[in-house]
């Protein structure tokens, strides 16, 4: 005797093949999209955030480099804590960029923000 087997989604009894776990597709991606909803959330909220950094990095860098106060990035909502990738240099100077704006932190409160360069 076998047992009878359901879709996984919606419970409705399942015919056809053997190893079939949803009974239309439409079941299959509501199911996936359950599944996935809190690790699709945390993405979303980290790429707004990047796009954030970005998007305030550019506003603030009309010219390709400049120099301004740590604060006015805080003040602009700017989060430090994302950044795309970093570039040190061959001089141990360390560069944090969201995409093709990045920026270079000092010790005397100032951020020193640069366009990335295609030798970057």
């Amino acid at each position: 005797m076998t047992q009878e087997r359901k879709c996984q989604e919606c419970g409705e009894k399942l015919r056809g093949r053997i190893d079939q776990k949803f009974c239309s597709s439409q079941c299959r991606s509501a199911f996936s999209n359950r599944n996935n909803a809190a690790t699709i959330n945390l993405i979303r909220n980290i790429n707004n955030i990047l796009r954030k950094n970005r998007k305030i990095l550019h506003q603030l860098n009309p010219k390709g480099k400049t120099s301004l106060p740590k604060k006015r990035l805080v003040e602009a909502g700017f989060n430090f804590d994302y950044f795309t990738n970093i570039y040190v240099t061959k001089n141990n100077t360390t560069y944090y960029f969201c995409y093709d704006q990045g920026y270079l932190l000092n010790d005397k409160g100032y951020v020193t923000i640069v366009i990335k360069k295609s030798y970057v």
